[in-house]
């Protein structure tokens, strides 16, 4: 996928706000390891590497695999960094260590550091500093997308939505749940996809009641509810939508299918009518679940109603029963309401909307069947 005619993201201004967070996060420098974060922060998207950041800046340590490709990358994404090329962990070691010799606090991503890696760096790399655990640190950052960002979500999305277009009158043919899933994802290529955000997702009749069933062999017929959830990669964002179809229209369906599929679709409509600036993420999931609960099936909905989407096609910030966050122009969220009831199937809707001064915008716009 081509991203020439996309917009720029502000990856150097990333660097910056979190260097200016490491006095409030307790340390005087942050060592990041998890690769999302380091392509985040710096554009490299190789497979190897660390990256220290402190009050001078920022270096990027990785192996001899990737010394053109971190060099190329970092000055595409106009990030002023230092580059190590350490060819054995010995050398990668001392580059670090040179770079943080007179630091005596290090941040480590307690998310993304095993214990036995955290008892190397107290021992082996870092044994005369004090390490501070941090969490969520980089993640707070990325929840709130820039122009750039959205606009490859958005591409994204586009692309999903005119694969399922081209692909939907497969159904009138009865192929089996793998044989639409496969034509699906190769559609999201051929469209300019990158890749797929994720193993698609293609429930018809009973195993819709499964949110997250594998597709099999079981052939589509006329009268199943067919979930479809599914993404494009574009970029490294990522898209998600499910749409459910009923095949053969809504009239196809049994009655209490299609009582179904109209509570969902409204009470996903009430959960995206809920985001804007300042709502708490709660208040969303609260809002669809009244619907369902309304129509009897609040034992049905099984799970959160949404989650942010960006680098990670599941990442802050959460939209469930349980969350605290607060939304705020920049985030991007699904909402995702459903109903699922075994051996009749189950019915889910999703859209992916970011978060404006006055409310949301929807990014996937692909049409919703009429009850």
């Amino acid at each position: 996928m081509t991203t020439t005619a996309l917009p720029a993201m502000d990856v150097p201004g990333r660097g910056e706000r979190l260097r200016a967070a490491l006095g409030p996060l307790g340390c005087d420098a942050m060592v990041v390891t998890h690769l999302t974060n380091i392509r985040y922060l710096t554009g490299f998207t190789g497979s190897a590497g660390l990256l220290v950041v402190d009050e001078d800046g920022l270096l990027l340590v990785t192996d001899g695999r990737y010394e053109e490709q971190a060099a190329a990358q970092l000055a595409a994404s106009g990030v002023h960094a230092g580059l190590a090329i350490g060819r054995t962990v010995e050398a990668q070691r001392s580059a670090v260590a040179a770079h943080v010799a007179e630091v005596r606090r290090v941040g480590l991503e307690a998310e993304h550091v095993s214990w036995s890696g955290q008892r190397r760096f107290a021992q082996e790399w870092f044994a005369g500093a004090d390490l501070v655990a941090t969490t969520d640190a980089v993640e707070v950052l990325r929840a709130i997308k820039d122009q750039g960002e959205v606009a490859r979500i958005e591409t994204a999305c586009e692309i999903a939505d005119a694969a399922l277009a081209s692909v939907l009158p497969l159904l009138d043919d009865g192929p089996t749940e793998a044989e639409l899933a496969r034509s699906l994802d190769e559609e999201m290529r051929r469209r300019g996809a990158d890749d797929v955000s994720f193993a698609t997702i293609v429930a018809a009749g009973p195993n819709g009641s499964r949110p997250h069933h594998e597709p099999d062999a079981r052939r589509i017929e006329r009268g199943d509810l067919v979930i479809i959830d599914f993404g494009a990669l574009v970029d490294g964002y990522h898209s998600d939508m499910t749409r459910t179809i009923p095949v053969g229209g809504a009239g196809a369906v049994d009655d209490t299918r299609r009582r179904m599929l109209s509570v969902v679709t409204a009470a996903q409509a009430a959960g995206v009518a809920a985001v804007g600036p300042d709502g708490a993420t709660r208040d969303v999931d609260a809002a669809c679940r009244r619907v369902i609960a309304d129509a009897g099936w609040s034992e049905a909905f099984v799970h959160g109603t949404g989650h942010g989407v960006g680098l990670d096609i599941h990442e802050a910030p959460a939209v469930s029963s349980s969350s605290d966050g607060t939304l705020a122009p920049g985030h991007v969220v699904t909402v995702e309401p459903g109903v699922y009831l075994p051996g009749l199937g189950g019915v889910r809707v999703e859209d992916t909307v970011v978060v404006t001064e006055d409310g949301c915008r929807p990014l996937t716009g692909a049409p919703k069947p009429i009850p």
